[in-house]
């Protein structure tokens, strides 16, 4: 026996349908979260600090993969020439918009070659020097650079990289002259200053927490209010330190392949929402000093394309370059 079904009807089904075929069934598939840069930095925390909730969230296996190289252009272009299906995608920072500006001749675009899944938090940065250098605040080291143009050197996780910019950034705005000296990750950047090889790093504030009582490095401020709870709430920020309208901070999200079905990239952005609303996960994003902050695909998208014009901005402002 069969039930005629009217025209709304059958409409509703043939809509419930599609959208069942477009969006995968993430159940005992993996899914791989690639991270553009090399372990231990920021971006490669919280990748691996959402992984298990996500895992859950998705009812599938998520793993953490690290694929350096190039400022993270490496990993965004494997990322872009992946299969639309969900199964692939990018946990990104600032420093992709930051490579839009820096490497225009790269295999991808930052905005058209992706698509906005998820964001999921906020962090801010950290001013640290070497103990070698004879400076105990913000003021004291913008004076001491000045009075030494050329000789001080920065070090960071790369070119493109976050830490590259901010301190970019720092040098235009003060009028700073610093060699930037680039590594393969924010830990071995970090190193080298604590040698005393290098005179200052701008890592994310997570960065700091372990080095505020540590002899042979100073941190002397934040760049950003973001985050500024706990520790480090006894740090004042640039701006209030001798920089005058310094502001940098950093967010974090996902993105999918722009092929990407869009009901599979909402189904990724709902899966983030249940993470971010785990209180484990919370209080481990708190931990790193990220703020977590959810948004709608609408919104982040929106949030990515305005993003993208002020960090473009940003480097021509600062004068960052790839040697």
């Amino acid at each position: 026996m069969t039930f005629p079904l009217s025209r709304r009807a059958l409409h509703a089904l043939a809509a419930c349908l599609a959208l069942c075929a477009s969006a995968p069934a993430f159940a005992d598939d993996t899914v791989k979260v690639v991270v553009p840069f090399a372990a231990g930095g920021t971006q490669d925390l919280v990748a691996r600090v959402i992984a298990p909730a996500l895992s859950k969230a998705l009812d599938a296996s998520v793993i953490v993969e690290n694929r350096a190289g190039a400022g993270g252009t490496i990993g965004m272009a494997y990322v872009a020439n992946s299969a639309g299906d969900g199964r692939t995608m990018a946990l990104v920072s600032s420093s992709h918009h930051i490579n839009a500006a820096l490497y225009p001749k790269v295999s991808y675009d930052a905005v058209r070659s992706f698509a906005p899944a998820a964001h999921i938090g906020k962090t801010g940065f950290a001013l640290m020097v070497s103990a070698a250098v004879p400076a105990r605040n913000v003021a004291e080291f913008v004076a001491y650079a000045k009075a030494n143009p050329g000789k001080l050197n920065y070090a960071s996780a790369g070119n493109g990289s976050a830490t590259h910019l901010g301190m970019a950034y720092l040098c235009a705005v003060a009028g700073l002259q610093m060699q930037h000296i680039p590594f393969k990750a924010t830990g071995e950047a970090l190193n080298e200053v604590l040698s005393g090889r290098v005179q200052a790093i701008m890592p994310a504030s997570i960065g700091a927490l372990a080095y505020l009582d540590d002899p042979r490095i100073r941190v002397l401020g934040l760049t950003s209010p973001v985050g500024r709870e706990g520790a480090l709430a006894r740090l004042k920020t640039l701006s209030e330190s001798g920089v005058p309208q310094f502001n940098y901070d950093s967010w974090y999200g996902l993105l999918l392949p722009a092929a990407t079905p869009a009901a599979t990239v909402e189904k990724i952005n709902q899966a983030v929402a249940r993470v971010l609303a785990d209180p484990a996960v919370v209080a481990a994003l708190d931990k790193a000093g990220i703020v977590p902050m959810k948004m709608s695909t609408a919104e982040f998208k929106a949030f990515a394309a305005k993003d993208v014009a002020e960090m473009r901005q940003l480097v021509q402002v600062s004068g960052a370059k790839v040697e």
